[in-house]
Order: C-alpha cells, then structure tokens, then sequence
C-alpha cells in the first residue's frame, strides 16, 4: 500500500453520499478529523442528527471506500461524536448551493 494522504482519503469520502439528501458527506460537513498512520486511518465524523437511521448505510460505505484506497478492514476506524454538534454552518459552499441555502 502506498502512501495515502489524508486529503486523498477526504476526496474518496467525497463520492460518499448522504442517502436522503444526496450530498457527500465532505459538503456536508460530517468528517471532523482524518488520521493516517501506518496503512490504518482513523475517519472522526458525526451525523446531522443523534440517532439517524442512516447511519450504517454510510458507515458502509465509508469501510468500501477506504478498502477502494487499500485500507484492510481491521485499518479501518470510524469514530461518530456529536460534540461539537453539527450545524448548517459546517457545510461547505458547494454543499450550501445544492440545498439551495
């Protein structure tokens, strides 16, 4: 495996899309922190809401994204916070002009 970059893992995780709003999580402002060490990467990201039913639909695809870039699955962790609590203010410019805000 070569070396990866975390911004190469954040624009992996941006073909990752919120299910219900078809957003990627990236523009959405859900990835808070990305680690890279020693062929294993550490993603800490939250959700729009506590408790979204959506969740392991994305954790999937994250896990699928990652292996894509040569991660094994044991080198791959998700971590999910809600502090600091997600707002509107975390989605990126792009992400603001989809949803039309």
């Amino acid at each position: 495996m070569q070396n990866i970059s975390s911004s190469q893992i954040k624009k992996k995780l941006g073909e990752v899309l919120d299910p219900e709003l078809g957003i990627s999580i990236v523009d959405l402002g859900l990835i808070y922190q990305i680690q890279v060490k020693d062929a294993k990467v550490k993603i800490l990201m939250t959700l729009t809401t506590i408790g979204c039913p959506l969740y392991s639909l994305i954790e999937e695809d994250i896990k699928n994204k990652m292996k894509e870039l040569g991660f094994a699955d044991d080198g791959i962790k998700l971590t999910l916070t809600f502090e600091p609590p997600w707002t509107m203010e975390k989605m990126s410019k792009k992400g603001k002009k989809i949803l039309g805000i």
